[in-house]
């Protein structure tokens, strides 16, 4: 008798765990980090990829205009899959594509953006990942819409055409 009231406590201790485990795998949404936004942007120097030049972040943006700042790496499969919405994004004159390549080597990334295009008008260097993690950055891709030196919307993961949509509608 004593033996089956050991076994049973053992069972239930081992649903009541597993169903601990399954409630924290179901709710994925508490592992999201915050957005905060309206944030200004951080006041940060850096090279300019390609060059020695170095550039800080006070003459980089403007505040009468909107810029996209995007964290992106040669090596990011899905900075690739966001790559074709930067392309199209760019041809819009409203909004100014800052680049931001993340812990990448530079060969690495010339080919990147000679096989796939340039949307970006200007592109830091950032390769130890500190300027990323200045911007509240959790990886790569991400995406950090920015007006009047302050940070509107940010987008964690790769762009994809809704994003673009909400890009659009809120640069006008």
């Amino acid at each position: 008798m004593r033996s089956k009231f050991f076994l049973f406590i053992i069972i239930l201790i081992f649903i009541i765990i597993f169903l601990i485990f399954y409630k924290g795998l179901t709710n994925y949404s508490i592992y999201t980090p915050k957005i905060n936004i309206e944030n200004d942007i951080p006041v940060f120097s850096a090279n300019i990829f390609d060059s020695d030049l170095q550039v800080s972040s006070k003459e980089l943006f403007d505040p009468k205009k909107s810029y996209l700042l995007n964290i992106w790496s040669s090596w990011c499969v899905p900075c690739r899959d966001e790559h074709a919405l930067l392309m199209d994004l760019s041809k819009d004159e409203k909004v100014n594509l800052i680049g931001l390549n993340y812990k990448d080597r530079l060969n690495n990334a010339k080919n990147y953006l000679n096989e796939l295009g340039n949307p970006y008008s200007k592109i830091l260097v950032d390769e130890t990942g500190t300027i990323a993690i200045e911007w509240g950055a959790f990886g790569v891709p991400e995406t950090f819409l920015i007006y009047e030196n302050k940070v509107i919307k940010k987008y964690i993961g790769p762009l994809n055409q809704q994003f673009l949509i909400e890009i659009k509608s809120l640069i006008k």
